[in-house]
């Protein structure tokens, strides 16, 4: 379990955090939505320890600030809205290096298998000898993803991951990002843009404006017309797909 106590940050004179407080559960997904300017990425890359902050952050018997923190982020898979790499690697060379901890002169035969199956699952094991410079935003998108799954995180931090990805590939990243949170018992926090996505792939959403929370619970407690409509300043219209998930639908200005 993963807990955040009264979690204030500021950037200068400008909170961008202010008094939250939250509960994440193992073998669940939590996803943060919000505006822009609303403290997203700062709250991830609080968790993760790149940012001052007071209160507490806690996970299992550990707190943020009293642990290591090589050791606490040893837990973390951390993949940033930045995922540039600019170094000419393979792909596969770029997955490896997420097990540094375990990389020698010579890449044991069952690391190897690990990284070429977790490609596989993504479907990216054709770019594996490919230069990951040559590759498409989409593509190194996923070869990323892959280098964070091959850590064995605990908590899985993901700012904006399917942002470069088309349809297909945002599909079947958040259905591992799902699967592997569940069959791991992982602590999974990811920022997304795309409320319905959020809403199909969630089991809890933060919806964050002005560093404050606005609404915390199920996809359905949380995504109101009337409070979505004033947190992002439009109109929206809220229907529900044949699952049974909400999805938010902007409205454009009447002309």
């Amino acid at each position: 379990m993963l807990t955040l106590e009264n979690l204030t940050v500021k950037r200068g004179t400008l909170t961008v955090a202010d008094r939250i407080n939250l509960t994440l559960e193992a073998g669940k997904v939590y996803t943060v939505l919000g505006p822009n300017g609303a403290g997203k990425s700062s709250l991830m890359k609080t968790v993760f320890g790149d940012i001052p902050y007071t209160g507490r952050i806690r996970y299992r018997s550990d707190t943020l600030g009293e642990t290591r923190l090589q050791s606490w982020r040893k837990r973390i898979g951390y993949m940033p809205q930045d995922t540039a790499v600019e170094a000419s690697l393979t792909a596969l060379e770029v997955v490896l290096l997420g097990r540094m901890d375990a990389l020698h002169m010579h890449v044991g035969d069952d690391l190897l298998a690990e990284a070429a199956e977790t490609m596989r699952q993504l479907g990216t094991a054709h770019l594996a000898h490919r230069d990951i410079m040559r590759l498409s935003g989409g593509q190194r998108q996923m070869v990323m993803f892959a280098q964070v799954l091959l850590r064995r995180p605990e908590i899985l931090l993901l700012d904006e991951p399917v942002s470069a990805l088309d349809m297909h590939h945002q599909l079947n990243l958040l259905e591992h990002v799902c699967r592997h949170t569940r069959e791991q018992g992982l602590v999974t926090l990811m920022v997304l843009h795309d409320l319905s996505l959020a809403a199909q792939f969630s089991d809890g959403l933060i919806l964050l404006g002005d560093g404050k929370i606005q609404g915390c619970g199920t996809p359905a407690e949380v995504l109101q017309a009337d409070v979505v409509g004033r947190l992002y300043d439009i109109r929206v219209e809220l229907l529900y797909d044949s699952c049974g998930a909400p999805v938010i639908r902007p409205m454009r200005q009447a002309v």
